[in-house]
């Protein structure tokens, strides 16, 4: 009876860890119609865009928000805590942020949910 409990328990973990690392990974669709656009481009999109830009992070605005800025301009991002997953960079650095847009009354916003330095 205890070797039922103890083959259980040992399913339950792996099954855990296996969620835990696809949740980690990250990542999504890089095919056609998944392409880097600028913030220019982005400002004017519909809510719920999908979007993929690549630039800096100029500086942190607060409450999870930053200014992200390519050749083009600059747009207010968000990025929760969970999503930089130990990843630091600073003003100098560009990165990939993958997201959709967010439209608010005062412009567009992109809601990150993945980080990558290139």
């Amino acid at each position: 009876m205890k070797m039922k409990y103890v083959i259980c328990l040992v399913g339950l973990l792996v099954l855990v860890g296996l969620s835990v690392n696809a949740q980690q990974q990250g990542g999504g669709y890089k095919g056609p119609g998944a392409v880097t656009i600028t913030v220019a481009e982005a400002k004017n999109l519909r809510d719920d865009a999908p979007v993929i830009l690549q630039g800096k992070i100029e500086r942190f605005l607060g409450d999870e928000k930053y200014l992200f800025s390519d050749d083009t301009g600059n747009i207010v991002i968000e990025i929760d805590n969970r999503v930089w997953g130990g990843l630091s960079v600073d003003e100098n650095e560009m990165v990939e942020i993958n997201g959709e847009i967010d439209r608010k009354f005062r412009g567009n916003e992109v809601e990150v949910r993945t980080i990558r330095k290139i």
